[in-house]
């Protein structure tokens, strides 16, 4: 692995350096966006309840509000239970866009390293290819030198795609995956307006 990085040369640790920031996002990315972290199965069915049996208690705001993204939408809901459907569904939209842009968090950056790997795979090339012309002298060809930019520039385009390919294909998959847990957790919020409003059993 040293000798590798030996002959990309210098412009080898940006693209390290992006890998390792890719690498810390996906993994925060993916325990953080575990459904029953976010949005967890039974919560509407346990905050009907309490609400059916107990009404709106400070104890159950303070429980969904430190419980999930999905409980702080309900306790949203719940503290605009006394006023109309409208002002509601307008807190939840409120408390939702907050929510969306929590689960957001870091995945522009790794969008950004996505696409800016094959950028600095590219930098790594031309540098290459610099030295590689700059083998050329008067006197004939250093091999050395010709080496040495070849190495550069095959070691960092490869490196650069290795790093954009992961990258992206996980940006891919958190950014779908915030847009279902969106959906599923406002059509929860509807279903506990309607509830709240008599509309629902």
């Amino acid at each position: 692995m040293f000798a590798i990085i030996e002959a990309a040369g210098w412009p080898i640790f940006p693209l390290i350096l992006a890998s390792v920031i890719a690498v810390a996002i996906i993994i925060e990315r993916a325990y953080s966006l575990r459904t029953q972290e976010v949005a967890p199965a039974t919560l509407l069915q346990e905050t009907i309840k309490v609400y059916q049996e107990r009404g709106v208690p400070a104890e159950l705001l303070k429980q969904l509000t430190e419980s999930s993204p999905l409980g702080r939408i309900f306790a949203t809901a719940l503290k605009n239970s006394n006023n109309s459907r409208e002002v509601m569904k307008e807190s939840i939209e409120e408390s939702g866009r907050a929510v969306t842009h929590e689960l957001d968090r870091f995945l522009t950056s790794l969008g950004t390293i996505a696409s800016m790997a094959p950028l600095l795979g590219l930098l790594g090339t031309v540098i290459g290819m610099i030295e590689i012309f700059g083998a050329q002298t008067g006197g004939g060809t250093n091999p050395g030198q010709l080496a040495h930019g070849i190495s550069i520039a095959l070691y960092n385009t490869a490196f650069g795609l290795i790093v954009a390919i992961p990258a992206m294909i996980a940006y891919r998959f958190f950014r779908s995956k915030v847009e279902s847990l969106v959906v599923d957790m406002e059509q929860q919020a509807i279903k506990l307006v309607e509830i709240v409003h008599g509309d629902r059993k």
